[in-house]
């Protein structure tokens, strides 16, 4: 096996995060992408029938004039076979797949109402500049009137026939709706007018000014499906962070020669963490590291590519994919249906030939010796790392669900601080003084009968 040495000198910078993206059912309100861990790589492999496309984004820190890379390769690559890719395709894979926090508000248990079914939120197709599809508008009765990019934000104008529409669009693409949105929405609509939405297109915003070290793609062929990582302890100050992000066609890719271990998931937190969860989040990704010695590999999100639920950010588009190196989409006769993505008037929206594993590991020398060794397996169920937090009701409203509904808060907040503490190994005194007092629970109603009963 020949070995194949790049050597690249470029510009450094820090890609900037995209904009916040609202969940299923719930308020997205922060994902742990890569950018909160220190010593960080990212690597995405495109695997399929022997063939591997691999994209490497080092974290490199320092003098540019002074980068470069040692990659083994399993067989010599003509010029065709190597190319500069862009980074903000990892970056939206690294958005896409991250763990993700949500959030939910408790209603009035005095005026409590089951909530009308919603449409599984899904994929949106993006066109060449990243904006959604017409069709999918269309389905929800919403018409992208007109598009255009200034400076550094995509602007669309959007008419709809009902705010129910609207606002269901709007949330598929990742607006924040606060409570109360549909009647205001449903006015707005009754006098004719349009909406005028904006968001920050990077790549814009990357040609006003910013340069970055962009990453290094390789086509080849081999029966083996591996990724060297022990030249990178060489020089190493200390473990190191490494995200794969690994494109199939079949399912969901574990290592074969150490143990594959998902994070935990569904956690109930408190609602301090909003504020937090990067530290909680690199805390509790610690504890399970220590908790496996360092000799695991954790399994963060797999999911099919052709839709997603909630979405930390929109799936990938056919031709990010493609730039991705997932070459068998544009083979003939691949099937864009395969996976069955969400509902039916989805289905062809976004690619559903391609499932998405992401891995996370911490690595040195003395606990991971070897070069990871990855099989895909047949496995399609979906995982991500998700935590919730619930957010109590504080009207002054009193009836007799509410007296009860006040009660059931203090084991709430108490379930809440124990799997913290579990989760982090953070001391769970700390966890409780931070909470304050019993997330608001209601004292028992002392006011006198007849007032009760006339709500006075």
């Amino acid at each position: 096996m020949k070995l194949v040495t790049a050597v690249l000198v470029m510009a450094l910078t820090a890609a900037l995060s995209a904009q916040a993206v609202l969940a299923f059912c719930g308020f997205y309100v922060a994902k742990a992408d890569a950018r909160l861990f220190n010593r960080a790589s990212q690597v995405v492999l495109a695997r399929h029938e022997g063939k591997t496309v691999l994209t490497m984004a080092n974290d490199y820190k320092g003098d540019v004039k002074e980068f470069a890379i040692v990659v083994p390769v399993p067989t010599v690559l003509e010029k065709g076979q190597i190319r500069v890719a862009d980074r903000a395709l990892i970056e939206h894979l690294d958005a896409y797949s991250a763990p993700r926090l949500v959030e939910y508000f408790d209603e009035n248990p005095c005026a409590a109402r089951p909530l009308p079914s919603s449409p599984m939120m899904g994929a949106q197709r993006m066109d060449a500049q990243g904006r959604p599809a017409a069709e999918s508008a269309k389905s929800l009765g919403v018409t992208i009137e007109a598009s255009y990019t200034v400076g550094e934000y995509d602007i669309l104008i959007l008419s709809a026939r009902e705010s129910t529409g609207l606002e269901t669009w709007l949330r598929d693409n990742g607006y924040r709706i606060p409570p109360g949105a549909t009647a205001v929405l449903g006015s707005y609509l009754k006098q004719g007018m349009r909406f005028f939405v904006a968001k920050v297109n990077l790549e814009e915003q990357a040609k006003l000014g910013f340069s970055y070290l962009r990453p290094l793609s390789m086509a080849f062929e081999s029966p083996k499906f591996m990724l060297p990582i022990r030249l990178g302890t060489l020089n190493a100050d200390g473990p190191q962070e490494l995200f794969v992000y690994a494109l199939t066609r079949k399912g969901r890719v574990e290592t074969t020669n150490y143990r594959t271990v998902r994070l935990p998931t569904g956690a109930e937190l408190p609602v301090h963490v909003k504020g937090e969860f990067p530290q909680f989040y690199r805390a509790m990704f610690s504890e399970h590291v220590k908790k496996e010695d360092m000799r695991a590999v954790f399994l963060e999100y797999a999911w099919d590519m052709g839709w997603c639920d909630p979405c930390a950010a929109n799936p990938l588009s056919t031709e990010e994919l493609r730039q991705l190196g997932v070459f068998w989409l544009a083979e003939a006769g691949a099937d864009p249906r395969r996976g069955q993505p969400g509902p039916g008037w989805m289905r062809g929206l976004a690619p559903a030939d391609v499932f998405v594993t992401r891995l996370h590991v911490r690595y040195d020398a003395a606990h991971f010796p070897d070069d990871l060794v990855f099989q895909e397996t047949a496995d399609r169920s979906n995982f991500q790392g998700r935590y919730v937090l619930r957010h109590p009701w504080r009207g002054e409203e009193r009836c007799e669900a509410a007296i009860r509904y006040g009660d059931t808060l203090r084991a709430r907040a108490e379930r809440e601080a124990a799997s913290l503490a579990s989760l982090t190994g953070w001391p769970i005194d700390e966890i409780r003084r931070k909470m304050g007092p019993a997330s608001g629970a209601l004292r028992p109603d002392d006011r006198p009968w007849w007032k009760r009963l006339w709500n006075e």
